[in-house]
């Protein structure tokens, strides 16, 4: 019987291309991947890897086997599940993982709606940015997670999940009230009306960080960085007390203070989408179907 942990790091070194890169998912020292993965290869008698100097590659019979244990590892989760009803109705713990600023609109409510119609699905929910809950998704650590990505950069998609499009969550520009962009009417802000004030911004190299310094480049300004912070919440904060311009995901500007307001803007690829990611072959759990179902209308209820 082939030992299913070992079939994990071949089916992840098959994805994310390196032993480091394997060793940082599971928290692991690389030669411990190494010689788990050379075990495995003994348990099998074949040859699962080519190893050209400092390189490793999966062979024809390794990739084969990687693609074959997606298969074992979703026929033993819908066997576990199976162990818990024979009904179909989700029961047993659920694990959620949810980047935080939809922890209070989204993760929330969802685990509030599933705690009162399922008397016997209990959720848990942990704060993590999308990086981390793929992560946590692949190491089995979590059954769904909440994921984001900024319309106007190139991030590439996310392997060995399933995506779905939950909505799409605009940036605003949160101005004090006497600034001038804010005046009386909704009509949306050109970014190069802000391009004098200072700003707050999240730290380059931060999906946030770099959508907002992409989107002012291209509107013809570097932004006069005065404050840098990833807690929405604290730069809302900030923008209060020093009439600071900060363009935040409106999800998280739902509730400013009176001194503030929260003004669309005409880049329309300023945007972020809010995704729901799985593991492949999972997505028609009872427990996560339910979970899947409930995010769908609490993001109905509130368009």
């Amino acid at each position: 019987m082939l030992d299913v942990r070992r079939l994990i790091l071949l089916r992840d070194l098959a994805v994310h291309g390196t032993v480091t890169a394997v060793a940082e998912l599971h928290r692991v020292t690389p030669s411990a991947v190494s010689q788990q993965l050379r075990l495995l290869e003994d348990e099998t008698k074949a040859r699962l890897l080519e190893r050209t100097g400092r390189s490793i590659h999966l062979t024809a019979a390794g990739r084969q086997l990687a693609d074959d244990t997606e298969h074992v590892l979703t026929a033993l989760e819908q066997a576990q599940d199976r162990l818990h009803t024979g009904t179909g109705e989700p029961t047993g713990p659920l694990h959620i993982a949810c980047f935080p600023s939809a922890l209070a609109p989204m993760a929330a409510p969802l685990g509030e709606a599933l705690e009162g119609a399922y008397r016997d699905l209990r959720p848990h929910i942990t704060e993590a940015e999308p990086e981390t809950a793929v992560r946590l998704l692949l190491q089995r650590r979590a059954d769904l997670a909440l994921l984001y990505r900024y319309t106007n950069l190139a991030t590439p998609p996310h392997p060995g999940v399933e995506t779905r499009t939950l909505r799409t969550d605009p940036l605003v520009a949160v101005l004090r009230n006497d600034h001038p962009a804010a005046g009386p009417g909704h009509d949306p802000v050109d970014l190069r009306e802000l391009a004098d004030t200072p700003w707050i911004t999240a730290p380059p190299q931060t999906a946030c960080g770099d959508a907002v310094l992409q989107a002012c480049r291209s509107a013809g300004f570097a932004p006069r960085v005065r404050h840098t912070c990833t807690d929405f919440s604290a730069m809302i904060a900030l923008a209060a007390s020093g009439g600071h311009t900060a363009l935040i995901p409106r999800l998280a500007a739902a509730h400013l203070p009176p001194t503030l307001t929260a003004r669309p803007v005409t880049d329309s690829t300023l945007t972020r989408t809010i995704e729901t990611a799985v593991r492949h072959g999972t997505a028609h759990e009872p427990a996560i179907a339910a979970a899947l179902a409930a995010l769908r209308g609490l993001v109905h209820s509130t368009a």
